[in-house]
């Protein structure tokens, strides 16, 4: 059936970056980097949180939640293009397509809620911190990230399906380095008004619903923190916020102004280097706001270097 609506297209090209020929392998050395460094930087935090006993409380568990969704964000936005520049091909399948344009949706809402999710988290943490191990219990934590994952996957499942039913009359070139739900819109030879409409209900409520709970849950935190009497103590709570704030900006900052802008603004060119912040450059940032900004984390990395040390020299000595 979508294939039929899609109007026998069995393949689609991309133009990606080859406006600028002079840059473009930089791109592509700067993505690579982006992609390995995000993988390898979440793998780590994920496997200290793991690990680490100290850190298994329900911010490293949403936490970990997110470097898993951010891995899986990057890979299926930045490989298909990684590989298509080392083939020289620039193509991709309709079912890839279909594929790629899903789970990138997917995994960009699913984050969507669960950073308000880890605001709502913290503001309990903070405000209410006597019944904090109550309200946010495994059980409640486990509801609140398969919520999360859930409320994603089907808000990109409600966008992708009517996409996948517009007739694209043969147009096949895609404006983009990867399959964006905005990219091939404008392939579309029918009115796509509806679809657009639909965009707008789910991006709004995926974007300015959960930053609003985001920020009424940092106004009570800041209150409280204002009110807290320790040094250590402010210190602490501002530096456990301080890195969850930073990574919503980002994430929500190119987001909106993806999603969320004017219709007179249109610029397919920026639309590119946009996606490669926060499809690339976010995911990169994420664990390394998060180590920077987190004395646990930095000592959980120090035990794990040092355990690993003594063990492999005890092992050098058993050798011998």
């Amino acid at each position: 059936m979508f294939q039929e609506n899609w109007t026998s297209v069995t393949a689609f090209f991309f133009l990606g970056f080859s406006h600028y020929p002079k840059v473009e392998v930089i791109i592509f050395v700067l993505c690579l980097l982006m992609y390995l460094s995000t993988v390898l930087g979440n793998i780590i935090l994920i496997s200290i949180t793991v690990l680490d006993s100290h850190l298994h409380t329900p911010m490293y568990f949403f936490l970990s939640n997110l470097s898993f969704l951010d891995i899986w964000y990057t890979s299926s936005a930045l490989t298909p293009m990684l590989a298509n520049f080392i083939s020289g091909k620039n193509t991709i399948s309709f079912s890839g397509c279909a594929s790629q344009m899903y789970f990138s949706l997917a995994m960009g809402a699913t984050e969507c809620v669960l950073l308000s999710m880890m605001a709502y988290d913290r503001y309990v943490a903070i405000c209410n911190p006597l019944r904090y191990p109550l309200i946010m219990n495994k059980k409640v934590c486990v509801q609140i990230a398969a919520g999360s994952w859930v409320t994603g996957c089907l808000a990109a499942l409600v966008e992708t399906v009517p996409v996948l039913q517009l007739s694209l009359c043969g147009n096949n070139i895609i404006n983009h380095f990867t399959c964006e739900i905005l990219a091939i819109l404008k392939l579309a030879c029918v009115d796509t008004s509806v679809v657009q409409l639909i965009m707008l209900a789910i991006s709004v409520f995926l974007l300015p619903m959960p930053m609003l709970l985001i920020c009424i849950s940092y106004a009570f935190i800041l209150s409280n923190i204002l009110r807290i009497s320790s040094v250590d103590g402010r210190s602490k709570a501002f530096s456990t916020c301080a890195a969850h704030l930073t990574v919503v900006i980002l994430f929500y900052g190119t987001a909106l102004s993806m999603y969320l802008k004017p219709s007179a603004v249109n610029s397919q060119e920026i639309d590119k280097f946009m996606a490669l912040v926060y499809a690339g450059l976010t995911p990169m940032l994420n664990p390394i706001i998060y180590s920077l900004r987190n004395k646990e984390v930095k000592v959980a990395v120090k035990k794990l270097l040092i355990r690993n040390t003594f063990r492999n020299v005890f092992i050098s000595t058993l050798k011998y």
